[in-house]
């Protein structure tokens, strides 16, 4: 391979099932000014990815590079560059998706990793900073206040319980949807479990709080999750809204909003790294902290070649596999 082609990437060239993730040679990007190039080591399967492969996420069209972030060694400064040095180990979001041997990302938004943060588990950035922005720069989570997180066995939530256990929440209400998944979030602290097919969330949230509510829902679910959710909000309570996994947003009255001092609150990473990258930087430097010192570890669930991304985007459509899956490159 000539240096001009020294790098590989995963291209979707059509919208589509996992089949339509190619691995092939690309020319090896060249960092532009404030930009850093990204040797990858090792990158993270998020469910935006699937999203973006099918179509259904945002605005890019094929041709297009899959994936939200990647951990690896700086190789290439651009001009103006400074704080980040050629062989350092950094995390990043990069620039033109993350699924390729090389990336470029802006400087801004790749922060140094300690040694005592593997690559592994700073791979999953994305996730690991929208747990900890939902409940800090959305929710102003405050010592003491009760959380329902819905999904908390998932990628975002297992971590969102931690995030709230190391935070100083009072009572943590996880929503899951399996036995094993109950079992795998009491072992991170979680006070009540509800079971999502058996039981009504909000008949039981009732129950736990004595009537008076939750002060914080995290719900990625919308639709009649999210309007049920609004019901079941303590005064001054506040829901968080980060995705619409039910297929359609919720539609919530704005009467009891107002008569109990209630709010709903939208997050999106992708929305703060393009528009407030260094406040997006800040919340990702925080989030790692937490990984650094122990409090919040990344349950991995499966590593996967990065020129097999369509088996590492089947285990995760195929929902039998808990945790992150990982891509590793050579």
């Amino acid at each position: 391979m000539s240096p001009e082609s020294a790098s590989q990437a995963i291209i979707v060239h059509d919208f589509g099932g996992p089949d339509v993730l190619h691995w092939e040679p690309r020319s090896l990007p060249q960092p532009g000014p404030g930009q850093v190039r990204v040797h990858v080591t090792v990158g993270g399967v998020n469910y935006a990815d699937l999203l973006a492969r099918q179509g259904r996420y945002g605005t890019r069209q094929p041709p297009f590079t899959p994936g939200l972030d990647a951990v690896g060694v700086v190789e290439a400064l651009g001009e103006g560059v400074s704080g980040l040095e050629v062989g350092g180990r950094v995390a990043c979001y990069p620039a033109d998706g993350g699924y390729a041997t090389h990336v470029v990302a802006s400087a801004v938004l790749c922060v140094p990793l300690p040694d005592s943060v593997p690559d592994d588990q700073a791979a999953a950035l994305t996730m690991l900073a929208t747990a900890y922005g939902i409940l800090t720069s959305a929710a102003d989570l405050h010592r003491g206040e009760s959380v329902l997180i819905h999904a908390a066995g998932g990628g975002v939530g297992h971590l969102a319980v931690q995030y709230a256990r190391a935070l100083g929440a009072g009572r943590i209400i996880g929503v899951v949807g399996s036995v094993a998944r109950a079992a795998f979030i009491e072992g991170l602290g979680v006070d009540d479990v509800i079971q999502r097919h058996t039981e009504d969330f909000a008949e039981r949230v009732t129950e736990i709080t004595g009537g008076q509510g939750v002060d914080v829902i995290l719900d990625s679910v919308g639709g009649d999750t999210a309007e049920k959710g609004a019901g079941v909000l303590a005064r001054f309570g506040r829901l968080v809204t980060y995705g619409h996994a039910s297929g359609r947003p919720g539609l919530i009255p704005t009467a009891p909003l107002h008569r109990e001092c209630r709010a709903v609150i939208g997050y999106s990473n992708g929305t703060l790294r393009q528009h407030r990258p260094e406040q997006a930087r800040q919340t990702t430097l925080e989030a790692l902290e937490y990984v650094r010192n122990g409090d919040v570890r990344v349950n991995i669930g499966a590593r996967v070649p990065l020129a097999e991304a369509a088996r590492a985007h089947e285990l995760v459509e195929s929902g039998m596999v808990d945790g992150k899956v990982l891509l590793t490159v050579a």
